[in-house]
């Protein structure tokens, strides 16, 4: 990822691998497995497990749990598809628990 100059920069917690600009960020008011998650539009560095549907607070979704190019962390996933219409903002966004990166300055 190159040096945009937009920061805050999110990274893996872990390794530090670069993961997101704060351009990329929609909210976050979102919650995960461990707390508070954050929602990006657009997240670097990472690898997409299998599609699975699941059942989250909001309704069905298949997503895709994503993981640190760098480390293998599990950082929260991605929404693929979201069954209630009502949802569907969601789509192609990603979930990354706050837990799991680092907001550099």
């Amino acid at each position: 990822m190159a040096d945009s100059g937009d920061y805050p920069l999110y990274s893996c917690r872990n390794c530090r691998n670069a993961l997101a600009f704060h351009s990329d960020l929609i909210s976050k008011s979102f919650v995960a497995k461990s707390g508070q998650a954050y929602m990006f539009s657009h997240v670097k560095n990472v690898i997409l497990g299998r599609k699975q549907d699941k059942q989250l607070i909001t309704g069905l979704f298949t997503i895709a749990d994503i993981y640190c190019s760098v480390c293998g962390e599990e950082l929260g996933w991605k929404y693929v598809r979201a069954f209630d219409l009502k949802q569907r903002y969601k789509e192609g966004h990603f979930i990354v628990e706050k837990l799991k990166i680092f907001e550099e300055y």
